[in-house]
């Protein structure tokens, strides 16, 4: 069946790193899934269905962990320092801060723009290169993490999810004003 005791790299027979093959994830999680789906234990007792859906679901959950890359920062951090919180916390880099404050203000008053649609799609391309710098700075950080190194990964963790709430708050109004127009 599955170890359930491995890790999501372990699962999928991945290198525990922040930078990951996506088609080879994708590739693994495939085959996982066809051979541990509960349609196939269908026919089986009681004890082999269950451990079927348990498996299938820790499959799908350590997928979904890895391909996100915010996601996948949070349980490498989790897995190197023991533990992550999921509270949001913040940075105390007050020049992102502003710049953070700065898109928000943007998108609140992008309505009154005179072309809405480009405005935000030029915010959510300063925050496609926010996001950008940032995972790359992740990958450098964990890929072979000393302590200083975690702690400014987890700096960069926070950072990120600053810019991804406000990118999904973009999207969210890109697809209000295209519902508009």
């Amino acid at each position: 069946m599955l170890d359930f005791s491995k890790n999501h790299f372990e699962l999928f027979g991945l290198p525990m790193s922040y930078r990951v093959d996506g088609d080879l994830l994708a590739e693994r999680y495939h085959a996982l899934q066809h051979a541990l789906h509960p349609d196939r234990y269908a026919a089986a007792g009681a004890r082999e269905r269950r451990l079927s859906m348990q498996a299938s679901t820790r499959v799908n959950e350590a997928f979904q962990t890895l391909k996100e890359p915010l996601a996948r920062a949070h349980y490498l951090l989790s897995l190197h320092t023991g533990a992550w919180s999921d509270e949001p916390a913040s940075t105390q880099d007050t020049a992102f801060l502003m710049e953070q404050m700065e898109l928000r203000e943007a998108l609140a008053q992008v309505k009154d723009r005179p072309d809405p649609g480009t405005a935000v799609g030029e915010i959510l391309d300063r925050l496609a290169d926010h996001a950008h710098v940032l995972t790359s700075e992740l990958e450098a950080l964990l890929e072979a993490p000393s302590a200083p190194d975690l702690e400014a990964a987890q700096e960069r963790v926070r950072k990120l999810q600053f810019v991804t709430k406000c990118r999904v708050e973009a999207e969210n109004l890109e697809a209000e004003l295209e519902g508009i127009s």
